[in-house]
């Protein structure tokens, strides 16, 4: 069974009407262990010991975020700055994310046809992603396509809970080793090994 770590960060999290369905109910999940990041550090002052302690407990490791100006939010990058450090998370010495696996699941308020070259925001949601792509490269993770939420200001409550049945499909799966990892390599999205099988 593999370790999951998901690492959330929504500086609004009281505003939330998609991601507070997404997480609900994921920390009492086996295997699985759900990170608030804001919650954690509401000072945005990370333990980098503690963080990096975590991340050796698993072998999945998500970040969840709304899709704050096509990135993060704040605290996602500052932790990815301070944790993954060299020595550790890459260089010579840094083996300790070689082999785990990483990816993304976000939200957008943009519907998946405004994410493309002749779309509003000119570029997909991967191109956007290849700063974490490369950041995975580095440390020797295995990068996996992103689970998005699209249009969250105008799908319904219905819409949601299939896309919470999704991701707690998608997190059982991994967890359980049931999911073709070898399937997603050419998939845009994670969305698409459900839709698309």
């Amino acid at each position: 069974m593999k370790k999951i770590l998901i690492l959330f960060a929504h500086p609004a999290f009281q505003k939330s009407r998609i991601n507070k369905i997404l997480i609900q109910g994921l920390d009492d999940i086996e295997g699985i262990t759900l990170h608030d990041l804001y919650q954690a550090y509401p000072e945005m002052d990370i333990d980098i010991e503690s963080e990096q302690r975590l991340v050796d407990a698993h072998d999945i490791v998500i970040f969840h975020h709304p899709f704050y100006w096509y990135s993060t939010p704040a605290i996602l990058k500052e932790w990815q700055d301070l944790v993954l450090k060299h020595g550790w998370a890459y260089g010579h010495e840094g083996k300790n994310l070689k082999g785990k696996f990483i990816f993304q699941v976000l939200t957008a308020g943009g519907e998946r046809m405004a994410y493309c070259q002749q779309g509003y925001n000119k570029f997909t949601i991967r191109q956007l992603l290849s700063p974490f792509e490369q950041m995975a490269n580095l440390c020797k993770m295995n990068y996996l396509p992103p689970f998005v939420v699209h249009g969250t200001h105008s799908i319904t409550m219905q819409e949601v809970l299939e896309h919470k049945t999704t991701y707690l499909e998608l997190l059982a799966g991994l967890r359980d080793e049931t999911i073709n990892l070898d399937d997603l390599a050419n998939r845009e999205y994670f969305n698409d090994y459900f839709t698309q099988k």
